[in-house]
This record gives C-alpha cells, structure tokens and sequence, in this order.
C-alpha cells in the first residue's frame, strides 16, 4: 500500500496524535517522538503532538516549523489534575484523531483511560524502557492493559521485562524499535576537526557520554572507569541532572579534573559526536538506548554496558565492546580495549557500526513499519465497525418481521 493510501482517506489525510509527558527536557523517547511526528508530517499524515505538561520550548517551535500542532494540557499536578483529564476530553471530541499514540507511562495512562469516554478509533502505546518500574506502574499497567489497541516495544528487552510482569498482553505486542535520520548523522571531517580544536584537543583520544546526569546512567561507575584508562584519555559528558554537583565532586576527587568536561544540557549533540574517537554508555538498563544509534551512524564504535537494550545494537568486539554493569574494571578494559585498537581498525568498526544502524534502523524504514501498523489497526476497527452494523441490521430486520 502507496504512503497515500495509507496517509488518506477520500482525500482527507488521517490525523495521528501523539502524546508524551513533556517536551521541555528531551530524551530518547522524546526524540523519538519529534521523529515520527515530523516524519508523519512529512508523508502527508495531519499530525498533533499533546504534552501533558509543560510548553515544549525549542522542540514545540521546530514540531510547529515542519506543519505539526503543538499542545500542551498544563497539568500542573501530573495525572491528579483533573483539569488536565477535562482538557484533553474536549480536545479529543473537538480534533478526533483517527490514531492516538502515547509514549511513556503517563501519557499512556491518560490516553488509555480517556478513550473510554472519546471517539478515537485506535490506541496505541509505546513502552521505550527494559525497567517495569515501581508497583503503582505496574498495577497501572496491568489495570488498564486491555484497553489500547495495541503495545509496541522499542527493543525485546523492553518487550520481555513488560510481559514477564503481566504488564501487557502477548497478542497486542510487537516490536517496533527506535529510528535515526541517517542523512543527518554521518561522519563530518571538518566539524570533527572544528570541535576538536574548540576542545583544545590534538591527539587526546575523547570519549563522548550523552545523558541525564541521574543515577540510571551510572556515571560513578564511568568516572572511576577512566581513572583507570590510559593518560591519553579525555571524557566529554553532555546532560544535565540532579547528580552534577555530585559528580563533579566525585571527578575531583579522583584527580580527573583536568580530562573530564562537564557540558550541560547540550542540544546539538551531532558535532560532538563526530569529533568523538569513542562514545561510551555506562547504564544500568536500558530500552534502544537512540545514543548508541547516533553514536553508530556517526562511524563512532562504543563501548556500553551488557544490559538489556544495548545487546541490540552492540555486537561484541564487532562494532564496539560490551563490559558488565556497575563494574568500572570491566568498563575500564572494554575502553582500553578500543583506545588500543589500531586507528584503521577503529575506523572498520565505525563503519560497521553505520552500516548496521543504516540497516536496521533507518527513519524511512522505521516510518513505513509505524504506517503499515496504523493501517492495519484502522482497518480491523473498520471491519469489526461494519460487523457490528451489520449485525444490527439482520437483528432489526428480523424483529421487525412479521411473526
């Protein structure tokens, strides 16, 4: 079926919604978000994306730039904010989207509960983490797992850990991992050189680690990791969080004060990842963690933690090395072990990284597999709409007959 068929119907382009939480911080899932948006958009589709909370900042404006409507319910006490249920009630009934997409748990939560009362034909969630949380997530979940009309995964990892705690309905799960812009993200000579020299680096090898600045990313298990590394080895972290002053302390103190940087919130992660000669990932679990998807598409090998999630795009001693959690001897060989891999070697394993990303999660891909889905859950809600119709109208006829 054309992008079209599927984007249309009698001329009139079906309207996907998308909900998340917030768009003022961006994370994978967030990320994720703005890309099937934007790509909806792109193919045709009229597409909305509601925040929960918040005002969207630079994301809302670039979501508003590519066509997509942005709207934020200003729930201002998470999912007790009954103003928020009534807000989104109204929106539902007045813009009917034909498909209603939530990522993460509130979002999810609202759109599940709030169709029972609107007209949205379809509903779908996306569960992007390995971790099933605390027991109220879980209980959430499992009160509620019958009404979308289906559950998707990022990675198996997060399809496995969501199914073993009863979580979700085997028959309503499918797999439908991450997507990256492969265009956009790609090896850049010049910026590399240009970001290097703004670093004041030569031949310092430089690691890159992009992510919250929470104890989920293990960054203790990170900075104790390169104090082991070789002399040569220097560490850029982009991400802010509650841990910063922590962490700093902690680099102090171990005497890294001279080969780590700590950035802040960074929103053009590309260049730093193009002048990087490794990325690395310390968490503690993971769902398809998108940064190792950059870091591969950018030519960059990496070196993660053997979590679930990670297992999925790192091979190996293949395209990067994998190291056991909250283990900095471990992390420390896996980093030694790529800084000591000779440079054309190194390149080899970037170039299998891209290859792989190019492959297996390219957004053109990802987008087709998201419109195949929407299609198929539309048209099982349109048959079983005929049936039902049908069936009323044999019951009427027959009550109707003459005895």
């Amino acid at each position: 079926m054309s992008h079209a068929a599927i984007c249309k119907t009698n001329g009139v382009a079906k309207h996907a919604a998308i909900a998340i939480p917030g768009l003022d911080r961006i994370g994978g899932a967030e990320q994720q978000a703005i890309l099937l948006a934007s790509g909806l958009r792109r193919r045709g589709w009229r597409v909305s994306v509601i925040a929960l909370s918040g005002t969207g900042g630079a994301a809302a404006a670039q979501l508003r730039e590519c066509g997509v409507a942005f709207t934020s319910l200003e729930m201002r006490k998470g999912l007790a904010d009954p103003r928020g249920w009534i807000r989104f009630q109204r929106w539902l009934w007045r813009e009917r989207p034909d498909v209603l997409h939530a990522h993460l748990p509130h979002a999810a939560w609202l759109c599940r509960w709030s169709c029972l009362a609107a007209p949205v034909p379809v509903v779908i969630d996306t569960l992007h983490s390995s971790c099933t949380g605390g027991s109220s997530r879980r209980v959430g979940y499992v009160c509620s797992r019958r009404l979308p009309d289906h559950v998707t995964a990022v990675s198996r990892a997060s399809a496995d850990s969501h199914l073993a705690a009863g979580m979700v309905r085997k028959e309503e799960l499918s797999i439908l991992g991450n997507g990256i812009e492969v265009d956009a993200w790609k090896p850049n000579a010049q910026a590399r050189a240009e970001a290097r020299w703004q670093l004041g680096l030569t031949d310092e090898f430089l690691w890159l680690a992009v992510g919250r600045l929470e104890a989920v990313k293990d960054y203790p298990t990170l900075l104790k990791a390169l104090a082991r590394a070789p002399e040569t080895a220097r560490l850029l972290v982009l991400g802010a969080g509650s841990l910063e002053s922590e962490l700093v302390g902690l680099a102090t103190k171990l005497g890294l004060e001279r080969r780590v940087c700590f950035f802040g919130f960074e929103s053009n992660v590309k260049r730093w990842m193009q002048a990087a000669d490794g990325f690395v990932l310390s968490s503690r679990y993971e769902g398809l963690p998108m940064v190792l998807l950059e870091a591969g598409a950018c030519g960059v090998p990496a070196v993660a933690t053997d979590v679930p999630g990670t297992r999925e795009v790192l091979t190996d001693g293949v395209n990067g090395w994998l190291a056991r959690a909250a283990d900095p001897d471990s992390l420390s060989e896996a980093m030694a072990a790529l800084m000591h891999t000779p440079q054309t070697e190194r390149y080899a394993m970037g170039e299998c990284a891209r290859r792989r990303v190019v492959e297996e999660f390219g957004m053109e891909s990802v987008l087709n597999r998201w419109e195949q889905l929407y299609a198929a859950l539309l048209d099982r809600r349109s048959f079983e709409r005929r049936t039902r119709l049908a069936a009323r109208e044999i019951l009427s006829r027959h009550s109707a007959a003459p005895a």
